[in-house]
């Protein structure tokens, strides 16, 4: 395929990530090839290669975007000050998140980085940003100087609620349950946060 000029770098970047979606929305993650994408658009491959330093790149920034989706869907849920209420809906709006986006969450957890090469960190910053605000919902069960206590619990909260999702998507949650995912995860923050709240009056 000959070079072509007829957008921008800003352009061919947002043209890439929305080919690079729809190839996994339709084909999944297995099919998403730089090379693909690079058809999709109508470009060289090599054209893709002066937006993106590798096909890595290219999926992280595509996960960036997801991620990005995910964060502004969790944050319309609004924090009212009640733990089990306000985790509650982060983790609704969570599987509802992935009942829409399967595939594209698939990509967030399945892609894994060549040897080597880590994550940016921009990239690591916007998975904090997210998971500062299931901290701030927990915050009302820590004293406030338990930052680090109430950090972890929080990643150990969503590391949970992630696994279920997982079996899930997997076809696997049926294995070990029949109760529907939305409400394996209402009980599986409901318990949890029973513990973290005996927890929290016993060290009072």
């Amino acid at each position: 395929m000959g070079r072509r000029s007829d957008h921008s770098r800003d352009e061919l970047y947002v043209m890439a990530l929305d080919a690079a979606e729809s190839i996994v929305r339709e084909d999944g993650f297995p099919a998403l090839t730089a090379r693909k994408v690079a058809a999709r658009i109508g470009y060289a491959a090599g054209t893709l290669y002066n937006i993106f330093h590798n096909q890595d790149d290219l999926i992280i920034h595509l996960n960036a975007r997801t991620l990005g989706r995910l964060d502004a869907e969790m944050r319309q849920v609004g924090l009212s000050g009640n733990p089990r209420t306000d985790i509650l809906a982060l983790g609704r709006a969570y599987v509802s998140f992935i009942n829409d986006n399967a595939e594209l969450w698939h990509v967030l957890f399945d892609h894994r980085l060549a040897d080597g090469l880590e994550l940016p960190d921009w990239y690591v910053a916007r998975i904090d940003r997210m998971m500062a605000m299931v901290e701030d919902a927990l915050s009302p069960l820590f004293p406030i100087d338990a930052f680090e206590t109430r950090r972890s619990s929080a990643r150990m909260l969503w590391s949970a609620v992630h696994g279920v999702c997982s079996l899930s998507t997997s076809g696997k949650l049926g294995i070990v349950s029949d109760v529907p995912l939305m409400e394996t995860v209402d009980r599986l923050i409901t318990v949890l946060l029973q513990g973290m709240a005996t927890t929290d009056t016993e060290t009072r």
